[in-house]
């Protein structure tokens, strides 16, 4: 069930809150825990249990810690013994194939194995749960006892799937105690539909244009770039969709989740870029890998180290090709170079045109980001730069005229023009009524477009 469809909008999601605000509040974890497993159940059920075993090591692994006290040793042990449990489901769910294939290219290797299909939103649930281990290890968090707490936490369906990567030291409060109330339930019911908005009214139509001009197999070097400006806006506008989404829905809920997307194409830098885009991914892996790694405490050799992993381990997450390796390792080249001497070349120049170099880089990366085929790679890059079949067909030509509308709406919304205005006008007397009449109108707009079924899956569903 995605969150863009007519049966979670118009049936899952009213008895949830339904159930949610006429049980008690003593009982409302309990109705979150049933219901977002029936999330999670609907297209996979089967994976139930492997998530209900997740949270089950996490919460044992942390009573026992606990229970160490302050034996360092045994400390190390349980937090060592859960993530090794932890990413070896992981790896063999999400890797396994990928290992194996590597392993068939060595000479005299010739293992027959079928991967398992892969469950939604491991990568997430994951790590979520990795989270709250290692923090009551550090102790930045306390102990929790109630494994309801715990399997609450990992599950909670707004951002089960696809995030933002939700700490537990961050919510731990808001488990037993949330602001639920009126202003609060309007603000998430506004960002839900931002985020709907996002994802069914731009995203879909980028997909359709990237689909139009022939994906990699788009004829002339107008219509290849074209669709990598497609593909470049339908990226973030279908992820932060969601984000907005997930946020939303849990602002209905009471609970305040962190921004995942701050606006991340108005960068002049890959590295602010990096500090605007999955913002709940790249902390995660700062502070929980790049960090206890040593970070940049043990000299700049062993820095760059740590950053070549730490991109590795990225560019891995997002998926088990070696395309998505490449994009990290690209990354951090990019980020080193800033690092080294790029950066101060950068802050030099004028505003706009540190702007292109890094929309030119974040483009070619969401080029590597999409093709797993490294021949189609090549030659989609190589035919960005040369023109031997023309700018464009006349059909390309037709496409990308007819697709300039919402090219230009997109290049907007993906700055925050809107925020500006709504923080300009949110203290008018006319604001409210301006701002309903925008909520139903994109309801209608949204309805329309799902009842004609042209929505996809979210892309980061498949992580």
């Amino acid at each position: 069930m995605v969150f863009s469809s007519l049966t979670f909008w118009f049936f899952y999601l009213p008895c949830v809150l339904l159930l949610y605000y006429v049980v008690p509040k003593k009982a409302r974890n309990i109705a979150l825990f049933v219901v977002s497993l029936a999330f999670y159940g609907w297209g996979e059920p089967v994976y139930i249990l492997l998530m209900l075993f997740t949270i089950l090591v996490n919460y044992i692994a942390g009573l026992l810690i606990e229970k160490a006290g302050d034996n360092q040793p045994k400390r190390r042990l349980w937090l060592i013994l859960s993530i090794v449990i932890n990413l070896g489901l992981l790896v063999f769910f999400k890797y396994s194939g990928m290992i194996v294939d590597t392993l068939n290219l060595l000479p005299f290797v010739n293992i027959s194995f079928e991967a398992p299909s892969l469950p939604i939103g491991i990568s997430f649930y994951t790590f979520q749960a990795m989270s709250y281990t290692i923090d009551v290890y550090k102790e930045d968090t306390r102990t929790q006892h109630n494994p309801l707490i715990i399997g609450t936490y990992v599950t909670l369906f707004p951002q089960l799937i696809a995030g933002p990567i939700v700490r537990y030291k961050d919510v731990e409060d808001q488990m037993t105690q949330r602001k639920e109330n009126l202003s609060q339930f309007t603000k998430g019911v506004v960002l839900f539909l931002v985020g709907l908005s996002k994802k069914v009214l731009l995203a879909n139509q980028f997909a359709a244009m990237w689909d139009n001009l022939g994906g990699a197999a788009a004829q002339g070097i107008l219509a290849r770039w074209g669709g990598l400006v497609a593909l470049t806006l339908q990226i973030y506008f279908d992820f932060s969709g969601y984000s907005d989404m997930a946020r939303g829905l849990g602002r209905m809920l009471g609970f305040e989740f962190m921004e995942n997307f701050n606006f991340p194409y108005i960068s002049k830098s890959i590295t602010e870029f990096w500090r605007r885009w999955h913002i709940s991914l790249s902390t995660w892996f700062r502070d929980y890998l790049y960090i206890p790694l040593g970070g940049n405490r043990k000299g700049f050799g062993r820095q760059i180290l740590n950053l070549f992993i730490v991109w590795a381990m990225t560019g891995l997450w997002h998926g088990a090709a070696y395309n998505f390796l490449l994009w990290g390792l690209y990354f951090f080249v990019l980020l080193v170079a800033e690092k080294l001497f790029l950066g101060k070349i950068l802050k030099k120049l004028p505003g706009f045109v540190s702007h292109i170099y890094a929309l030119f880089f974040i483009m070619i990366g969401w080029a590597i980001f999409n093709f797993e085929d490294v021949t189609t790679l090549w030659t989609y890059i190589c035919g960005l730069f040369t023109a031997a079949d023309g700018a464009f067909t006349p059909a390309s030509g037709a496409v990308l005229l007819n697709y300039l509308p919402v090219c230009i709406a997109g290049a907007v919304l993906s700055t925050p023009v809107l925020r500006i205005m709504h923080r300009k006008c949110k203290d008018k007397k006319f604001y409210p009524v301006v701002l309903g009449i925008c909520c139903i109108g994109a309801m209608l707009l949204c309805t329309a477009s799902l009842v004609s079924d042209s929505y996809n899956p979210f892309i980061y569903f498949r992580f």
